[in-house]
């Protein structure tokens, strides 16, 4: 597990995003270094109020850059001027901060704790339904916390998202190490039963199946896409992170897939679902990967056109067989990093074009910066609605919206009307705990 330094600067907005990251990044099992010099990673949260302010920004990324291992910047000043940080010569992934603790987690699967129980946070309610994974992966060490995979029964974890429910949860969403090979443990593959019992609870709200790797899912696919053709509750949504479009990358990373296996789940989906959103994950630079390896990594993302993707530069965790490889240079890192996230912002940008003047259904699940609250479609695509006070947008509403724009990564919307949440059962206690 990797340390983590963060610094923020400017607004209450950007505090707010920093908190974000922070949990995130603990939830991924990750911890805070006593400082930017101890740290595997260090995230620059950025304001670019004025010229004085930009000058200290750039400043401080130049002393974190000389101090910490890996540098993340995010913030006003790296989405509104990241070219500053480039041409002043600093070494450093600019990124939304959104989008920063997937980078910070390396490619490595999330981490859930021995103990781990079902957490409300507002109207999301988290359900980890397993821990440890069946993957060995030569660059991940959150194999060496969490060991091989340990499943609870179907019923218990059902009941665990009873008690969700009944204590005000609108969308469950559904984690692990990696979701696809629940039941795994006791000779069963269950999640497609697991989710459909989920969906069968009394209530209105919505399931996101968490992170499923693609050698873990592809044995059942086509079960799976029936569950979520058949339930409405489920978002018609996928995280399979492919890492690479190169077999010779994905068998050296020790990857239980191949890129065929990946776009097999890719295909089925699509034939089955008119409206889903494939969330996928690319490793930039690990050591093997050659220039035709990254090229071949490329056709693959603008070849299924993912409408969430989560690009890393390949860094080093100790104790990892892949620490011991000859690793590539910095600048070549660099330099593929930025262009597929260059063709990334491409492909999501034109997604999210599409859906300019279209109406969507969707569920308000948290409080956005300013007066704005943050929602999700029936594929999880973000959607914002602005002013929300003065229009009675509440988190846990239900909403009809018409797309209005968008800023490449998210859409904004206006309400038509809203769309009423069917009765369900009264909120009653349970083992479910309040973040």
């Amino acid at each position: 597990m990797a340390t983590y330094h963060i610094e923020t600067y400017g607004c209450s907005s950007n505090r707010g995003e920093s908190r974000e990251i922070e949990r995130a990044l603990r939830d991924g099992g990750h911890r805070p270094a006593d400082g930017p010099e101890d740290a595997d990673v260090a995230i620059l949260n950025t304001c670019t109020v004025v010229e004085k302010t930009e000058r200290n920004m750039l400043r401080r990324a130049q002393e974190l850059q000389e101090t910490t291992a890996d540098l993340v910047v995010t913030g006003c000043m790296a989405l509104a001027q990241g070219d500053a940080f480039r041409e002043a010569g600093i070494d450093a992934e600019i990124l939304h901060w959104d989008e920063v603790p997937t980078y910070a987690l390396n490619g490595e699967c999330p981490t859930t704790t021995p103990d781990a129980e079902p957490v409300l946070d507002g109207v999301v309610g988290l359900l980890p339904i397993a821990r440890g994974c069946m993957s060995n992966c030569s660059y991940c060490i959150t194999k060496f916390a969490t060991g091989r995979v340990d499943s609870p029964s179907v019923e218990e974890n059902v009941e665990k998202a009873r008690a969700l429910v009944h204590a005000g949860a609108k969308e469950i969403r559904v984690t692990g190490q990696d979701t696809g090979v629940y039941g795994w443990d006791d000779g069963d593959r269950k999640l497609p039963e697991l989710l459909d019992r989920i969906c069968d609870i009394d209530g209105e709200f919505r399931v996101r199946l968490g992170m499923a790797n693609p050698g873990g899912i592809h044995g059942i696919h086509e079960e799976l896409v029936d569950v979520f053709a058949e339930n409405e509750e489920l978002y018609d949504f996928i995280h399979a992170p492919v890492q690479s479009g190169s077999d010779d990358v994905l068998e050296d990373m020790r990857r239980q897939h191949r890129v065929d296996k990946f776009r097999e789940v890719v295909e089925t989906f699509d034939d089955r679902l008119d409206h889903w959103t494939l969330s996928t994950d690319f490793i930039v630079g690990f050591p093997t990967e050659t220039e035709a390896d990254h090229e071949r990594s490329m056709d693959l993302l603008a070849e299924v056109r993912p409408e969430k993707i989560n690009v890393t530069r390949f860094s080093k965790r100790p104790g990892t067989d892949a620490a011991d490889m000859k690793g590539l240079g910095g600048t070549v890192k660099k330099e593929r990093s930025k262009a597929m996230s260059e063709l990334k912002m491409t492909v999501v940008g034109e997604a999210y074009e599409s859906m300019v003047g279209e109406r969507y259904e969707v569920l308000v699940v948290e409080e956005g910066t300013g007066d704005s609250v943050k929602c999700r479609d029936s594929a999880y695509r973000q959607i914002i609605v602005q002013n929300a006070t003065e229009r009675g947008v509440d988190v846990g509403d239900f909403l009809e919206v018409e797309v209005t724009g968008h800023n490449t990564v998210y859409a904004f919307g206006d309400p038509t009307e809203e769309i009423e949440p069917v009765e369900g059962d009264d909120p009653a206690e349970s083992g479910a705990s309040s973040a």
